[in-house]
């Protein structure tokens, strides 16, 4: 890019493309897999599946999100339990392994999100449309039943492939204001009936679900990802994407999929790609770090300790605590995919507090989740497991690197956003804090818009943690580089 020309969206088209390339990612879908997409019919109906189709399912996502993955639909029972279905795109009916467009998905194993562009794992006609669990059509799907007793605890599971219909398509933030009484009911749940009542019984069995997690030790982060809105070719705002109670919602009726999912594998002896991050061996370092906060942590890994750290942190200081957050993330360590055989022992989630955890719910976006459901469907086929120990290893390790290629391709371009975002603020004084402080200078984030970059020039020695004055000095759109100096009050 000219250094005096200022940045483009298609500038961020580029370095999207080549970051992906860099990073060991095909941007584009090879020629095979666009010959096998011109020649894809949709599925076809399969009759001897269990008929679902006129339960109240619904969806929860992205406002523009258009790769559906998951339906769910909840009924009470006596005694305060609740029998909750999630739906789960059969992604395989189109995209039978070995094929064109699953050698593709298999190499990139994730969706990549930039608001530049998306690069979807599966061609766009197939996970916004053939693949996607869209309102007003008949889908096969994959159902787990679960009962959830009054305390949360799961105390039935089972899953079984159907024919479902999605009933209403619904977008998070929406959802949550109502359920917070700050919006109207959506005018998409309106008009099916039943959904009200679905929204309230899935929050209120989400919420059991995550208050019983807490007390197991499920660890609560605040991270800071920020994300860019455009209008045409412009940067219009950066706005970092909040937590609420329609996120929760889904984050917990997919968690207890993903753990019904990962027992129902391990009791039919198939051995299966499991999602675990490790109990912490830089438990000391965490100790250490919230010694710092007055806060004493047990000797040994203990996540109940950790997370009542955690909470208090985010009473006490909450404006400092995304960067906390990532603080015990990086000492946690990153989760990884690894095979775990029936009867072995689970290394488990240390993070979600749970011992037996796998992707299973979001195949369009995700290859192990696509991996697990094949594992599934032929164990309730009775046909053979359709891969072999070796090769569930290689993908793995496979799918452990290539996801975090793409976790910094997304990281890459938040960056370039936000230089972008700013290029015309230059010389502008913003409120922030600081993040960081190393060998290659010191961090600051600002906190409107959400955006970080290095303090350069003269400055006092500042803490980690300090609130300041700084001032837009440059921006650097190609390399993601944002330059503050301090603001001498």
């Amino acid at each position: 890019m000219h250094p005096s020309r200022p940045g483009r969206r298609a500038d961020l088209l580029r370095i999207a493309v080549e970051a992906m390339v860099e990073r060991g990612l095909e941007p584009e879908y090879p020629r095979a897999a666009l010959d096998q997409l011109g020649a894809i019919q949709a599925a076809a109906d399969d009759h001897r599946l269990d008929d679902l189709r006129d339960l109240p399912w619904c969806s929860i996502d992205n406002d523009d999100s258009r790769d559906l993955d998951q339906l769910a639909v909840a009924e009470p029972l006596t005694q305060g339990a609740v029998r909750v279905r999630v739906a789960i795109a059969d992604v395989d009916a189109l995209v039978p392994r070995g094929c064109p467009i699953d050698d593709h998905a298999q190499w990139n194993t994730t969706s990549v999100y930039t608001s530049a562009r998306i690069f979807p794992m599966l061609p766009e006609r197939l996970s916004t449309d053939l693949t996607s669990l869209n309102p007003g059509q008949d889908r096969l799907a994959l159902v787990t039943e679960m009962v959830i007793a009054a305390d949360g605890a799961i105390t039935e599971s089972n899953v079984r492939r159907a024919r479902v219909h999605n009933q209403a398509q619904l977008a998070y933030d929406a959802v949550s204001a109502w359920i917070e009484g700050q919006g109207p009911l959506p005018a998409a749940a309106q008009a099916a009936p039943g959904i009200e009542q679905q929204l309230r019984l899935q929050d209120g069995v989400a919420q059991c679900r995550r208050q019983r997690r807490r007390r197991r030790g499920s660890l609560e982060f605040e991270t800071f990802q920020p994300r860019a809105q455009f209008d045409g070719n412009r940067v219009v705002a950066i706005n970092q994407q909040p937590q609420n109670r329609a996120r929760q919602l889904i984050e917990e009726l997919m968690i207890a999929t993903n753990t019904c999912t990962a027992r129902w594998l391990a009791a039919r002896g198939g051995a299966s790609l499991r999602r675990v991050v490790r109990s912490p061996e830089r438990w000391q370092r965490i100790v250490e770090f919230a010694r710092g906060f007055g806060t004493r942590l047990p000797a040994s890994p203990d996540g109940r300790a950790l997370e009542h750290f955690l909470a208090e942190r985010h009473r006490t200081d909450p404006l400092r605590f995304p960067d906390l957050s990532l603080v015990v993330i990086k000492l946690m360590g990153a989760g990884e995919y690894v095979v775990e055989a029936p009867g072995a022992e689970a290394i488990g989630h240390f993070g979600l507090a749970e011992r037996d955890y796998t992707h299973s719910t979001a195949p369009n976006r995700r290859y192990p989740d696509l991996v697990t459901l094949r594992a599934i469907k032929a164990l309730l086929a009775g046909a053979p497991p359709p891969y072999g120990r070796g090769e569930l290893e290689a993908l793995a390790l496979h799918c452990t690197q290539q996801e975090d290629a793409a976790r910094k391709v997304e990281r890459r371009l938040r960056k370039s956003e936000a230089a972008l975002f700013l290029q015309s603020r230059i010389g502008q004084r913003f409120d922030g804090i600081v993040t960081g402080r190393g060998d290659s200078g010191t961090w600051v984030r600002i906190f409107d818009p959400p955006a970080e970059g290095l303090l350069v020039g003269r400055a006092p020695a500042l803490d980690v943690g300090r609130t300041l004055r700084v001032e837009l000095r440059s921006t650097d759109v190609e390399r993601g580089f944002i330059d503050f100096a301090y603001v001498h009050k």
